[in-house]
């Protein structure tokens, strides 16, 4: 789908607030109501919107470290990476996983109430899932920048 300069604000605004009436939206971009709720009906049919979510405030549901961890496998092969992109995809406290072609072969992006927590999971979940071999967690110190908007250009 080539996507025209409203269809770019639309989803600009949208990105920013998900819950925001048509009515708003289409003054935001310059169209009417009906035009408007067309194109985005479009977008959404597309499958150019994925789905609307509420971002939540980890921090305030008892989830506030963040943790990056490097996955090694004992192998490459197809059945090793499928398991453990089966296991990965079941554990709700890894938010996003990434199969990698650089030093290591999975980096996960865990969140948890603290060390203790994280620690545990990792000995309890992560390092119990056949096929892995090695695991390194790296945690951040600050966070600088986090968004879920993709840019527009």
């Amino acid at each position: 789908m080539n996507l025209d300069d409203i269809d770019r604000r639309i989803l600009r605004a949208l990105q920013r607030d998900g819950r925001m009436p048509n009515n708003e939206l289409a003054k935001a971009v310059g169209l009417s109501a009906s035009p408007c709720l067309r194109r985005v009906k479009l977008l959404e049919d597309a499958g150019v919107i994925d789905r609307y979510v509420a971002v939540l405030n980890p921090a305030k549901i008892g989830k506030g470290l963040t943790f990056f961890t490097r996955i090694w496998l004992k192998a490459q092969d197809e059945d090793t990476i499928e398991h453990f992109a089966a296991e990965v995809a079941k554990l709700p406290q890894v938010l996003e996983c990434y199969l990698m072609l650089g030093d290591c072969d999975a980096m996960v992006r865990v969140v948890a109430a603290d060390i203790h927590d994280y620690r545990r999971f990792q000995s309890e979940h992560l390092s119990r899932i056949k096929g892995v071999q090695n695991v390194k967690t790296d945690v951040p110190s600050q966070t600088v920048k986090q968004t879920s908007e993709l840019p527009l250009s």
